[in-house]
């Protein structure tokens, strides 16, 4: 006779810790076992895509042998799907971009099938396909991130900012450092047009946080909004605290509506140097400066870093472009966008980045 869970006496010592890790073990198994499925699958796309290119250009099969082997395959087997004529001119279309097998299978195998439709659609440049798919595996990107992260040129500029982390940081920090950050700064999500002021953007930037995380990318964590420092008793509000969880150091953000000058590095620079004294540990390398500014000469920011002593970047944002008259009544207003965000303003959570 089965005991009821009703029925059963209460669970003996050390049971739970010992459930919590076979939960943890089943969860694993599952995803290898997931894994494996798709590392199988997307090779055996690429060998009958691999195989319609040979047999067509060998025997001089035209384009209506898709169509047939569609048909006969979807017959042979019923319960499978994928072998549709779209699908199979993807498999065709998937191997003439990867000529190589080895890299199918060591590297792009590691990405679903979808992933892989989404490069062959929205790139024709092998390098950028390359660049997408390995961020995409080391940041686990969904699909709708990765095209997002395609859409908006993340490519072209990651590593762009102007720093001097070479000469302020250590390597391989400074490289990660550099590649972590990007020049410009797409924010046209937060649905605002250029005219914006420096606090509209800012509040806007934490409604939408996850957004906003995401075009900062992996490794950024959201500390708060007008972090309050008090100097001395004086206080102070830095714009806005992020901490990365791969630099291990924290990063203050600090935007500037207008034109960048030499002297809004002064004013990053005091908050870097509050923020190690105050917030920072013994675990945590130095903070970094990031100064998010309208518009820049870029050899002025040049010259304007290069007597800094403490880790920044200057990277410009951009907002929308004008919009018509009667599309601008449907953006939120100021005080809609405070009133959001008054319940943000003093917390002190820290919000990480999701896909």
């Amino acid at each position: 006779m089965t005991d009821h869970p009703a029925s059963l006496a209460p669970p003996p010592a050390g049971y739970a810790d010992w459930l919590a890790e076979l939960k943890g073990r089943i969860h694993h198994a599952q995803q290898r076992a997931a894994l494996a499925v798709n590392r199988e699958l997307v090779r055996l796309y690429w060998q009958i895509g691999r195989d319609i290119l040979e047999r067509q250009a060998r025997e001089g099969w035209g384009a209506k042998i898709i169509d047939r082997l569609a048909q006969d395959l979807r017959n042979a087997f019923p319960d499978m799907k994928g072998f549709s004529p779209r699908n199979l001119k993807y498999m065709r279309a998937f191997a003439q971009a990867w000529p190589d097998a080895e890299f199918v299978q060591d590297v792009l195998a590691q990405l679903p099938w979808y992933h892989q439709l989404a490069l062959l659609d929205k790139l024709d440049d092998t390098q950028a396909r390359r660049w997408y798919a390995a961020k995409a595996i080391e940041h686990n990107w969904s699909r709708n991130v990765l095209v997002m992260q395609i859409e908006t040129n993340a490519r072209a500029r990651s590593g762009q900012a102007i720093t001097n982390f070479t000469e302020r940081l250590p390597a391989p920090q400074s490289d990660l450092a550099r590649e972590s950050l990007k020049d410009p700064y797409r924010f046209d999500f937060l649905g605002l047009t250029d005219d914006a002021q420096e606090r509209e953007v800012e509040g806007a930037l934490v409604r939408h946080v996850t957004q906003f995380l995401l075009e900062l990318g992996a490794g950024f964590a959201f500390v708060g909004r007008q972090v309050l420092l008090d100097v001395g008793g004086d206080e102070f509000f830095i714009d806005l605290l992020f901490y990365h969880l791969k630099l291990r150091c924290y990063v203050v953000i600090e935007l500037k509506a207008g034109k960048f000058k030499p002297e809004h590095l002064g004013q990053l620079g005091f908050y870097l140097t509050a923020v190690d004294r105050q917030i920072k540990t013994e675990h945590d390398g130095p903070t970094i400066g990031l100064l998010l500014c309208k518009s820049k000469n870029e050899v002025v920011a040049e010259y304007a870093l290069s007597d800094k002593t403490q880790p920044m970047g200057i990277a410009e944002y951009k907002l929308l472009e004008s919009l018509p008259a009667e599309l601008r009544t449907a953006l939120p207003s100021i005080e809609q966008i405070e009133s959001e965000l008054g319940a943000l303003d003093n917390a002190g959570e820290v919000e990480s980045e999701s896909d």
